[in-house]
């Protein structure tokens, strides 16, 4: 009863600030919205805190005419990666916030509100990141009203920290910096014992993060992937930064539906836990290090690899500053592809060299594509460019030849590891440490999470997502007034 009571109050709460929530079907194919929300998108900027962009959280966004059109992605040529296979990247920058994780933070938080779990008008939504998680979250509680908290690294960005004071959340800067994810945890620790009413959604263990991405990241990047395929294209591998691993269930999808599809996870070198077991602190922000998050499908992935968090700041700035687009331009990169490097930020570098490797590592050729996301962009690391110019003196011909040759067409395959089963299971056995000795987690649900089949059924909740989602949105009547009005509401 007291579920249906919090549903009843978050229904009132949609229809006062006209929330429409979308199915995970809509954000993979846009073109099945509804007619009156696209037309009541026309005209509404895509980071305004407006209930109507929930739609905007997809892939297909259109950033030059505000609707919705193909994939996002950047496919980057072997005159700037050195490797004869195609990389393409999914762009996150056209997503509110400038990052996808604002679609991870929905993961987590609309099966909680249809299902009256979380009750927006008097519960905080308590974010634990590395970065861009925690912004997600701000905004999808934003549209909500409801108070919001975010916790993160004091040394992130200081970009982040000033959207999130733009916007008016409670923030924790913890110590320490990406790696430093522990601290997050007890912060969160700390929250229950303050206020037990907060509902901590945290990205590490909430399998809607994992299941977001299965369900909305897989289908688009494997539509990304069709778009580029000829008659003996293959889909050779997906790759991401560990981070939460919520990004790393879009290869589980991708490889369901494509087995030859190989699983790549980056971490960073200087903290190289999944590799070596290691720790450490590191400059790749936002991808978090020294645990193995819960939702990490563990027994799926194929490949560890470390990256140089030196080689992330220096292809930073070759990317950014005039002398190194102009450098790849004489070198005969595209303009068009030089223009399109800002939309890769710190730890999207990150993963672009981790793909890099894996197709070295497997010897792939022009046949291949490897898969994998742009998290966000350099504009979320303005001040760290300006941090190296500082610190190094302004970026010169000469740095931006060494920083081409050295970090991007001699990447090699050193600090790399194709995992046979026994490293698989001991990567998922690391989960111990954290999860159960710290965070509350039972060895037997652990043991659950070794068989491929928890996973199966876990993804097969999809389905009922929508229907719970649907059945939300018919009972607060918020699509029906739009259709006969127009106007659906606006957050306030």
């Amino acid at each position: 009863m007291m579920g249906q009571h919090v549903r009843e109050r978050a229904l009132e709460r949609c229809r006062e600030r006209g929330v429409l929530i979308p199915t995970l079907e809509e954000m993979r194919r846009p073109s099945l919205v509804d007619a009156a929300v696209r037309d009541a998108l026309a005209g509404v900027d895509m980071q305004a805190v407006d209930p109507k962009n929930l739609f905007r959280i997809t892939w297909h966004n259109d950033p030059a005419s505000g609707g919705f059109g193909p994939v996002n992605a950047l496919e980057l040529p072997p005159q700037l990666t050195g490797v004869p296979a195609r990389i393409v990247g999914l762009i996150g920058k056209h997503f509110p916030t400038g990052a996808h994780k604002v679609g991870a933070a929905f993961g987590c938080l609309a099966p909680r509100l249809v299902a009256g779990e979380f009750d927006p008008t008097r519960q905080r939504a308590v974010w634990p990141s590395t970065g861009n998680y925690c912004r997600g979250g701000v905004f999808d509680s934003a549209l909500l009203g409801c108070r919001a908290v975010a916790i993160l690294p004091e040394e992130m960005s200081r970009e982040r920290f000033a959207w999130l004071e733009s916007m008016g959340a409670e923030i924790i800067a913890t110590p320490g910096c990406e790696s430093n994810v522990k601290e997050i945890f007890d912060a969160c620790w700390q929250i229950r014992e303050e206020d037990p009413e907060a509902v901590i959604f945290n990205q590490f263990e909430e399998f809607g993060n994992y299941l977001w991405h299965y369900g909305v990241t897989g289908p688009a990047a494997e539509e990304a992937f069709r778009d580029r395929a000829g008659g003996g294209t293959r889909l050779a591998a997906w790759v991401a930064a560990t981070g939460s691993a919520g990004t790393l269930g879009a290869g589980d999808y991708l490889k369901a539906h494509h087995p030859g599809c190989r699983i790549t996870a980056a971490e960073a070198l200087q903290c190289p836990t999944l590799l070596h077991c290691g720790f450490g602190g590191h400059r790749i922000e936002g991808i978090g290090d020294k645990h193995v998050p819960w939702i990490h499908n563990a027994r799926n992935t194929d490949v560890v690899t470390a990256i140089d968090d030196e080689a992330t700041l220096r292809l930073l700035r070759l990317f950014n500053e005039p002398a190194g687009q102009d450098h790849l331009v004489r070198r005969g990169v595209a303009g068009d592809v030089v223009a399109g490097l800002p939309l890769l930020g710190i730890s999207s570098i990150c993963n672009l060299l981790a793909a890099i490797k894996t197709a070295r590592y497997f010897e792939l050729d022009d046949d291949d594509v490897v898969l994998t996301v742009f998290t966000d962009s350099v504009d979320l690391y303005r001040t760290r460019l300006d941090e190296l110019t500082a610190e190094r003196g302004p970026y010169r011909r000469l740095d931006a030849a060494v920083d081409c040759e050295r970090y991007l067409l001699a990447a090699t395959t050193d600090h790399l590891r194709e995992l046979r089963h026994p490293e698989r299971k001991a990567i998922h056995n690391l989960k111990y440490f954290t999860w159960v000795e710290q965070q509350g987690k039972t060895a037997e649900d652990l043991d659950a999470l070794w068989s491929p089949t928890f996973w199966q059924d876990l993804r097969d909740r999809l389905p009922a997502w929508d229907e719970a989602i649907t059945a939300f949105n018919r009972d607060s009547g918020v699509a029906d007034r739009l259709r006969l009005t127009g106007r659906p509401g606006s957050a306030r």
